[in-house]
């Protein structure tokens, strides 16, 4: 009698992308991929609809559509007259475009100071729409974040947004697959965003290109799902097309009860089957690279990349001793653009402001983090404190989080994105630096001529009381 064929191992990545092809890809054509979640925001989204529109085409599946509002909203609360105070007018058509366009089509809006609104990675996730072995897109490139549930989460652009509005299908090249293997405990005063932060500076900014990354090992299982979004939503910033980790028993735990999750049998039907995403035992990754947690320390960026990033405890680093002529040049350009010298410490480094928020650190256990640092000090320059959503915020307000920070003299905001990307009023003027605990640190990304060091909440807390780069560790040691 013959032998059953043996079914071959398979990746968490093998195995998401497999049950989602409608079509292989072949050498001429891309493969066409089914969507499971499509969220939508007001940014990418209006010439999309406009094309829908021109075509008469519907939303082919309302019931995988969902929206809010992020980018262009205003984090201070409404006027006395009852209006927004929109940055300018056309933040302000962007936002009044989406509530037409969703109107007209039929799809769940979560509009402008609604109960369940805010940054659209951290809406998703807090509705329970975001679940394990799902596709995602969105059009916006930190759409990585959904991928700490074990889901296939990519940004896509206005044209595909369109497409997918239309088809609820993607075309798609399949990605290679490179595993990032995080082994030991988190030092003390280190945290999800310093674990990014040294993988990406590994890595370089290109070093992901072309891969979807799986983040293993016991650094990554210990992490809170806050945590794992952190770490997966900075994937792109390495150049990668996703990050992945394979869901376990800390995202059961926090997706059991969200609003779009099954019920009864049906959430023990998923869980079985969302406990068998893991990645197969003898499955092989295109590629590996490893790290060794016990190693870490609280980290900052300090040149114009993300892949620019340092311990807090460190020296800027010397263009001259890189021997690549590119390296050197993109070196010196940063550091000119920065106003730092090669060798100088960067902890001590004066700032004009920090910003606490943003998809990458605007849930509650980043400002938790921040407050822990904040509780009974004063803020020594401007510091915006803006929750990831409106639900962030009651359970920030709730804890007494906003008191802490008001006390401290920081800014409570409303929910966006705000200094994250400038285009909503939070903005630095030419010059200035900032500490910021979002993603990006680009030349002008928060204001043109606006400096950028990227680090987690607690290193941006412990700036904002010293009015420079100060390792976060020594406030918390001593915290009044």
């Amino acid at each position: 009698m013959k032998a059953a064929a043996r079914t071959p191992a398979r990746t968490l990545f093998e195995k998401v992308w497999g049950a989602h092809l409608v079509r292989e890809e072949s050498s001429d054509t891309p493969a066409i991929l089914y969507v499971d979640l499509h969220l939508v925001h007001e940014v990418t989204s209006p010439q999309a609809f406009s094309v829908l529109r021109e075509r008469g085409l519907p939303v082919r599946r309302l019931d995988r559509t969902l929206a809010t509002m992020d980018h262009s909203t205003p984090t201070l609360p409404r006027g006395a007259d009852g209006r927004w105070p929109f940055a300018d007018r056309e933040a302000e058509a962007q936002v009044a475009q989406l509530e037409r366009n969703c109107a007209e089509f039929g799809v769940e809006l979560h509009g402008l100071g609604t109960p369940a609104q805010g940054v659209v990675h951290v809406f998703g996730p807090e509705m329970g729409a975001t679940q394990p072995g799902m596709t995602v897109v969105c059009g916006d490139s930190h759409t990585a974040t959904h991928g700490a549930f074990g889901a296939l989460a990519f940004g896509i652009g206005t044209s595909e947004v369109g497409h997918v509005l239309a088809t609820q299908c993607l075309l798609q090249r399949r990605p290679r697959t490179l595993a990032v293997r995080v082994d030991g405990a988190l030092p003390p005063g280190v945290g999800a965003k310093d674990l990014v932060l040294a993988i990406i500076a590994k890595l370089g900014v290109g070093g992901g290109t072309g891969h979807v990354i799986e983040y293993l090992g016991a650094a990554v299982r210990a992490l809170s799902m806050e945590g794992r979004m952190t770490l997966c939503n900075m994937s792109i910033e390495a150049g990668a097309r996703a990050g992945m980790i394979a869901p376990d028993d800390t995202t059961f735990q926090w997706l059991a009860g969200r609003p779009r999750v099954p019920r009864g049998d049906a959430w023990e039907a998923a869980v079985a089957r969302w406990r068998a995403l893991a990645t197969d035992e003898g499955a092989r990754h295109d590629r590996e690279i490893a790290l060794d947690a016990t190693t870490l320390a609280p980290m900052i960026t300090f040149g114009t990349n993300p892949g620019q990033a340092i311990p807090v405890t460190a020296r800027v680093p010397d263009p001259s001793e890189e021997r690549d002529p590119a390296a050197r040049a993109s070196l010196e350009g940063a550091l000119r653009y920065m106003g730092l010298v090669p060798g100088q410490p960067i902890a001590g480094r004066v700032v004009d402001a920090v910003f606490v928020g943003s998809c990458t650190n605007g849930r509650l256990e980043d400002l938790r983090e921040a407050a822990r640092i904040l509780r009974g000090r004063r803020v020594a320059v401007r510091t915006l404190v803006v929750p990831g959503s409106q639900l962030v915020k009651r359970q920030a307000e709730a804890e007494g989080l906003d008191r802490i920070f008001r006390e401290a003299g920081a800014e409570w905001r409303e929910p966006g994105c705000s200094m994250c990307i400038a285009m909503n009023g939070d903005r630095l003027e030419r010059g200035q630096t900032c500490v910021s605990t979002s993603n990006r640190n680009f030349e002008g990304r928060q204001g043109a001529g606006g400096r950028t060091l990227l680090a987690g909440p607690a290193t941006a807390a412990a700036a904002a009381v010293a009015g420079a780069v100060a390792d976060p560790r020594r406030y918390a040691e001593a915290t009044p």
